[in-house]
């Protein structure tokens, strides 16, 4: 387990601009703007300039150029500026309060509610840091590990996952299943993706289909290529007519014995389910036919839509309505053979969503959807049930999807893993970077905690996994700032998701990484900050950084750390002219109190400016 990661979330407006028409996969933007309360109380004094001059500064590293800071090439070194003397108080006592094992006992905040913990997945393997304990908050994050050592394979997000043959992955709107211990993800390569996993910098639209991709593994984090299991160039005419294939899954049929891929289909062969089938669940899957409409849904065809399968091995269609998404729908497979769709039944009408999945936890059924935001990020909002038909009950968003929008992805699907010791369900995003250009990384999966049957989502950069045991922990480079790239918002903001903002700002086109950079600007003299708050961190030595560009000249401007203990404060300078992205760090950053408050004030003349991206908060040492 972890330790809880919360914010203080102080008011602010909340924008939401409500665009409930039809918005496919290959649509526009509909859907809300993006309005989440930002997070982090104002520091106090914490006007801009506050911080120029104050006692205790810690020094600032710069390293200059560089066109990704996550998973890109690495900038060339630069000169370093100090601050100061550091006088930040020793990182005294323990993480909160007791020790733990791998997603073992909390510590002195309570037990985790109903913290159970399991397997992830992400980019390459490796064997996670994880050590003393965390404490528990409300809604059931709580335990992690910040220290020892633990077990498990490393998952690492935002950035572009590797096969075990260092290739690629690409796999996008799928589902994994799992075989005699081995699990086989399936998911969709679009022509788009190769293009922008190259060139991380512009999103584009090439939607079109190239292949049905398989990959297995035995941790969920280590993934071997097992080949193509649809292709466009020798799956048939059909399937390589497609012009849309994808929201897809993979059921085996125990009456058959066939493993059996449904998938939303447009292309020649006509419109809706495509079925194709196997005899193995790596093996090259053959056509079967086009199932053109599901009874009992509006319009007859699905939106976005994934298979879920229960515990006694039953395999339903998980879907909304095609045409203005408001209608949730839960369709069986066709039992005797999983190659019809039947009738479905209507459990849930409301707001339109879309990114339709499902879990069990429990006894408890939840059905999680996302807004009508196209290929862009959203809160994850549920409804749950005790019987996959229903009824449901209201819906409720999915609690820690609000300050970075479910880590900027939109649900994909989820897995369930049963551990010897635990039961963790992993929220396995879609971010539609190709398409929507706002980071890096298509695959982005976390794990879910429990309070009871109250599930909360945990924002991770990195953790650590235990297949076998089913134990989780933080990662040791895991980054604690939420929203750091500023991607979660898909328009122009003058407060950030995760963020509290004062003076002039904006977020603006051209980021170090992704779309978007944060602004601090004016045409007249101004004072501005952005801030966040992370609270219940591990106490131990940290690292600020942050990717800048600056005009220069500004009477005071610095990236800054404080709050992290009695009197605490930490400065870098960003008085400097920076034309290029450059990252700036404040190393030795001892957090004692458990919190930390990060950000950039600025006292400036007119049209004197701060361009700033790709925040980063990560533990460096106890």
């Amino acid at each position: 387990m972890r330790t809880a990661v919360s914010f203080r979330i102080s008011s602010r407006a909340v924008l939401w601009l409500i665009w409930c028409a039809s918005c496919g996969d290959k649509g526009g933007s509909g859907g809300s703007s993006g309005g989440a309360a930002g997070t982090g109380a104002v520091a106090s004094g914490g006007t801009a300039g506050k911080q120029a001059g104050s006692a205790g500064a810690a020094a600032g590293s710069t390293a200059t150029g560089g066109t990704s800071a996550n998973g890109g090439t690495s900038g060339t070194s630069g000169s370093s500026t100090t601050s100061g003397t550091a006088g930040a108080p020793p990182g005294s006592g323990g993480d909160n309060g007791g020790t733990t094992a791998a997603g073992g006992s909390a510590g002195t905040a309570g037990a985790s509610a109903g913290g159970r913990a399991g397997r992830a997945t992400g980019g390459s393997s490796g064997r996670g840091t994880g050590g003393t304990a965390g404490a528990a908050a409300n809604g059931g994050s709580a335990g992690a590990a910040a220290g020892g050592a633990t077990s498990g394979a490393l998952i690492r997000n935002d950035r572009f996952w590797k096969d075990t043959a260092e290739n690629p992955i690409y796999s996008q709107g799928g589902g994994v299943i799992e075989v005699g211990g081995t699990y086989y993800w399936y998911g969709v390569k679009y022509n788009g993706a190769p293009t922008y996993e190259a060139n991380p910098t512009k999103q584009n639209s090439d939607t079109s289909f190239n292949a049905v991709t398989c990959y297995s593994s035995q941790d969920l984090a280590t993934w071997k290529f097992e080949g193509d299991a649809l292709s466009a160039s020798d799956s048939g005419t059909e399937v390589k007519g497609a012009s849309w294939l994808g929201r897809l899954g993979v059921a085996y049929n125990k009456n058959t014995k066939k493993y059996v891929l449904v998938s939303q289909y447009q292309g020649t062969a006509g419109n809706g389910e495509l079925f194709a089938t196997s005899d193995t669940p790596n093996g090259a899957f053959t056509f079967d036919h086009i199932q053109a409409t599901v009874a009992n849904v509006a319009n007859q065809t699905t939106g976005d839509q994934t298979l879920f399968i229960d515990d006694d091995g039953s395999a339903y269609v998980i879907c909304s309505s095609s045409m203005g998404r408001s209608n949730l729908y839960v369709a069986p497979l066709r039992a005797a053979d999983y190659l019809n769709v039947e009738p479905a039944t209507r459990v849930f009408g409301g707001a339109g969503r879309e990114g339709n999945a499902m879990f069990k936890y429990g006894d408890h059924y939840y059905f999680c959807s996302s807004d009508l935001h196209g290929w862009n990020a959203s809160h994850t909002y549920c409804i749950a049930a005790t019987n996959i038909m229903g009824p449901y009950g209201s819906e409720f968003v999915l609690a820690n999807t609000d300050a970075d929008f479910s880590h900027v992805t939109q649900t994909g699907f989820f897995v369930t893993v049963q551990g010897t010791e635990q039961q963790t369900v992993i929220f396995a995003g879609d971010r539609w970077a190709d398409f929507a250009g706002n980071g890096l990384g298509f695959n982005q999966w976390m794990p879910l905690t429990f309070d009871g049957s109250t599930p909360a989502f945990q924002s991770l950069s990195e953790w650590s996994l235990d297949a076998a045991t089913g134990e989780w922990n933080v990662g040791p480079d895991n980054n604690y700032a939420l929203n750091p790239s500023f991607e979660a918002d898909r328009v122009t903001m003058t407060v950030p998701a995760g963020w509290l903002t004062q003076g002039s700002s904006t977020n603006a086109s051209g980021g170090h990484t992704g779309n978007w950079n944060w602004q601090l600007s004016d045409t007249a003299d101004y004072e501005a900050s952005l801030q966040q708050t992370v609270t219940n961190l591990p106490n131990g030595t940290y690292t600020l950084s942050a990717w800048v560009k600056s005009s220069g000249g500004q009477a005071t401007a610095n990236l800054f750390a404080s709050d992290f203990g009695a009197g605490s404060n930490a400065t870098a300078p960003l008085t400097k002219a920076m034309s290029a992205w450059t990252q700036v760090s404040i190393p030795g950053i001892a957090v004692a109190s458990g919190t930390c408050t990060i950000g950039v004030t600025t006292q400036a003349s007119a049209n004197q400016s701060l361009h700033l991206d790709d925040f980063a908060l990560v533990r460096s040492g106890p």
